[in-house]
């Protein structure tokens, strides 16, 4: 009988000591750096604990863990029609983190799903305003734009979106061809442009140059003979003299007579 009576009183503090380290267990809690507790007793928001050693009273106190790293989401390809209707697929990369716990515990259920589908209706609205070229070659502004737009929308739920970034923006393979020969009329433009104003300047420096020459028959002679002199340097067999237009005068007064 005392031998029964000892097994028990083991058995009771064996047990004792089970439900002792169990309750430890559930109640001490070791938070990392970049984690923090939201408190909720009997369901109701109590308070936000962290890091480190954090002790809560089990059944009573429950703790959601709040991760406040910068996550990376990797928003899926989206079919866009640019205002110029062209049809594109486009996708980005958005970086946030969760600054507000409680705001991202409370007022949201899943944050992250719900930053991603925002992310997508926001990359198809704003760009459905823009065209291709802009798409193409303002890829920062528009980055800056959706990154602002996300930013106040997400206040609310506790989160800062610190960068947006759109990784491709894919178009199909006429469009493509239909950019190039664009490109291709777009140089051939420029270079008669750069060819008139060629030819504009020159024109404006010769009337110069017959102005300056009209003005003193002397210069007149001596572009004569820098003209006669580089002919003459060319080795050519025909030299053509220039005749003085005075002299071309007096010879059609002559003919007439």
């Amino acid at each position: 009988m005392d031998l029964f009576a000892i097994f028990s009183d083991l058995s009771f503090v064996i047990v004792l000591i089970v439900l002792v380290l169990a309750f430890l267990a559930s109640a001490i809690k070791v938070l990392r750096e970049y984690e923090r507790a939201v408190v909720f007793t009997l369901g109701r928001f109590s308070g936000i604990k962290g890091p480190g050693l954090i002790l809560v009273i089990p059944i009573i106190q429950q703790v959601v863990r709040i991760d406040l790293r910068v996550r990376v989401l990797d928003v899926p390809s989206q079919d866009v029609i640019s205002q110029d209707n062209v049809s594109v697929r486009v996708n980005a990369v958005v970086y946030f983190r969760v600054v507000d716990p409680e705001k991202a515990t409370i007022q949201v259920e899943n944050f992250m799903q719900a930053t991603s589908e925002l992310s997508q209706t926001t990359l198809r609205s704003v760009l459905g305003k823009h065209d291709l070229d802009e798409m193409l070659s303002e890829r920062e502004q528009l980055n800056n734009d959706i990154q602002e737009i996300l930013d106040s929308q997400t206040d609310n739920w506790g989160i800062k979106v610190a960068n947006v970034e759109i990784k491709h923006v894919d178009i199909n393979e006429s469009m493509i061809r239909a950019i190039a020969r664009q490109a291709e009329a777009e140089r051939e433009r420029r270079a008669k442009v750069i060819n008139a104003e060629g030819e504009q300047q020159a024109a404006a420096k010769l009337l110069e140059a017959a102005e300056i020459l009209s003005a003193d028959p002397g210069a007149m002679q001596l572009r004569y003979l820098s003209t006669l002199t580089t002919i003459g340097a060319e080795k050519n067999s025909t030299i053509v003299f220039p005749f003085p237009t005075e002299v071309s005068g007096l010879l059609k007064q002559f003919q007439k007579s």
